[in-house]
């Protein structure tokens, strides 16, 4: 089998998925008498980025594996494909994010003493939905509270591999202007359309995060 091929299969594949696509799973694409090895996987991925180095699309490694993407500063424009904006998240919303994942494992407790107000719980609760924050265990004092951490698809959703990853609290402002990947629908299943609207408008407003995100730096 050609390198050509190979590379131009996990293409193919991470292109129609829709989402990130671990090394693994890559390899299962191919027939067991000639799967490429991981070595192959990983050479056809490097050949993959190298290619898109000048191009408006670039290829991710995130927490759940690799997926192919549009540039963060081309966001505002590919944006205005969906010109019906989605309700943006609140800066309370914003602001919880923001502890949870800078000081994880947190309380809901811990959340109320810096920001100064109780968490309200449908905030938690549209997180949870999100599939940004879960249950990571539970504090051992008294009454047994839950401890909030952020998930693989937080860390998908903003580009990162982990939450190493994170820039410096005061540098959080600069993720308003990351871009999620932009899925791309395959024949006959529009309905891949509604993610990128999402990717590409929901922290679109920098003041508003940024506002936020400075008042939880302030509090911190």
């Amino acid at each position: 089998m050609s390198e050509h091929h190979i590379r131009n299969v996990l293409e193919a594949a991470m292109l129609a998925a829709g989402k990130p696509m671990s090394a693994n799973e890559l390899a299962q694409l191919f027939d067991e008498d000639g799967r490429p090895d991981k070595a192959a996987i990983g050479a056809a991925l490097a050949e993959l980025a190298s290619h898109y180095e000048d191009r408006a699309i670039e290829l991710k490694e995130t927490a759940s594996g690799w997926r192919i993407q549009v540039r963060s500063n081309y966001a505002r424009e590919i944006g205005r494909l969906w010109p019906e904006r989605p309700q943006k998240y609140s800066r309370a919303l914003l602001e919880t994010l923001a502890l949870i994942a800078y000081r994880q494992p947190i309380t809901r407790a811990e959340i109320e003493s810096v920001r100064g107000v109780a968490v309200n719980p449908n905030i938690v609760k549209t997180l949870m939905e999100r599939e940004w924050v879960r249950v990571v265990g539970h504090r051992d004092v008294p009454g047994h509270p839950e401890l909030l951490g952020t998930t693989k698809s937080f860390l998908d959703y903003f580009g990162l591999r982990s939450i190493d990853e994170l820039p410096p609290l005061a540098e959080l402002k600069a993720m308003v202007d990351l871009n999620p990947q932009l899925d791309l629908p395959v024949a006959d299943e529009p309905a891949l359309l509604g993610e990128p609207e999402a990717a590409a408008s929901e922290l679109a407003d920098a003041s508003e995060a940024v506002d936020a995100i400075e008042a939880v730096d302030a509090k911190a």
